[in-house]
């Protein structure tokens, strides 16, 4: 296994020293930067390019939100964790659609953490399995009020096909089949077994796929995946 270079965000230096000190002590851990604003993890990330930022909410300055989202553009390469004290809806909304691959709160245990920073690195998403229900309840809000079959107007299932399949055909058959396994659930090692290729290339192709589709959110790709219906909620 590679090791995962991380760089801590938080503006309490004592929360980055405990955070160094335990992540250090995993295996194929290694934190490369830390920073204490967005404006300097921007700049750290751009020099040092890590794997995963672990990336506090509020701080001085230019924010984690903010943040994560100039590092979705700058630093495509480089996966955002969101690792706050806020248990609350609208941050966790906002982080994800900035362009964070996963989001956890401080009160959770240690080793789940572990599990996010490994999962997000693989390119994968990670939802603290307690803040995963606010994503599919949110959406099952919204498929209540989508109109059904009977209650649509001539043409609007066409129409509705058009607005949840958006330019599927210029998805080569090997994304198709990244973008259904991803639909169901698999990690990325687990799609790469299946497909018999490395687990890089597998994040190559989620990649492409995010490029084509125009999205650019890991937590994006899988609503979209909830639209079309690859994922029963």
């Amino acid at each position: 296994m590679e090791t995962i270079r991380i760089l801590l965000v938080d503006d309490h230096e004592v929360v980055r020293t405990g955070l160094r000190s335990f992540l250090e002590a995993q295996d194929y851990f290694e934190v490369v930067g830390e920073a204490c604003n967005g404006d300097e993890a921007i700049d750290l990330a751009m020099e040092i390019q890590p794997d995963v930022t672990v990336m506090d909410i509020t701080m001085p300055g230019m924010d984690g939100l903010e943040s994560t989202r100039r590092l979705a553009k700058k630093c495509p390469d480089c996966d955002v964790l969101a690792l706050t004290v806020h248990d609350d809806k609208q941050y966790f909304f906002e982080m994800m659609a900035a362009g964070a691959a996963g989001y956890i709160s401080k009160q959770a245990a240690a080793d789940e953490l572990v599990d996010a920073i490994r999962t997000v690195c693989a390119g994968d998403v990670y939802l603290q399995p307690s803040l995963a229900n606010w994503l599919l309840d949110d959406y099952r809000r919204l498929l209540a009020q989508t109109p059904t079959a009977e209650q649509s107007p001539p043409h609007a299932e066409s129409e509705q096909k058009q607005e949840l399949h958006p330019d599927l055909d210029v998805l080569s058959e090997r994304e198709l089949q990244v973008l259904e396994m991803v639909a169901e659930g698999l990690t990325t090692p687990q799609i790469a077994e299946k497909l018999g290729l490395s687990p890089k290339t597998i994040s190559r192709h989620r990649g492409r796929i995010m490029n084509k589709l125009d999205i650019h959110s890991a937590t994006k790709l899988v609503k979209f995946a909830i639209r079309v219906g690859l994922i029963t909620v």
